[in-house]
């Protein structure tokens, strides 16, 4: 299954990009997508995650053609 990742603020330059297509498998979930782009285990407690623009939790899972946002935390003044 194909997955866009978007990633944004402080996520984008510690990563080092901005959007990327990932493969991952059927069954696979929004932390299993972090954990392909990041290199990392779990996704970090501070992350939000989206999938289509909805705010979800890292165990929901993906389906072909989802789109994946992760967004560090954001502080406001």
């Amino acid at each position: 299954m194909k997955i866009k990742v978007r990633l944004f603020a402080g996520l984008r330059e510690r990563l080092g990009f901005a959007d990327r297509d990932v493969e991952v498998g059927e069954g696979h979930t929004v932390g299993d997508v972090w954990a392909a782009v990041a290199g990392a285990g779990d996704l970090p407690d501070n992350v939000m995650a989206a999938l289509n623009m909805d705010y979800v939790k890292p165990e929901t899972r993906v389906s072909d053609g989802d789109e994946v946002a992760f967004f560090p935390p954001v502080t406001g003044g």
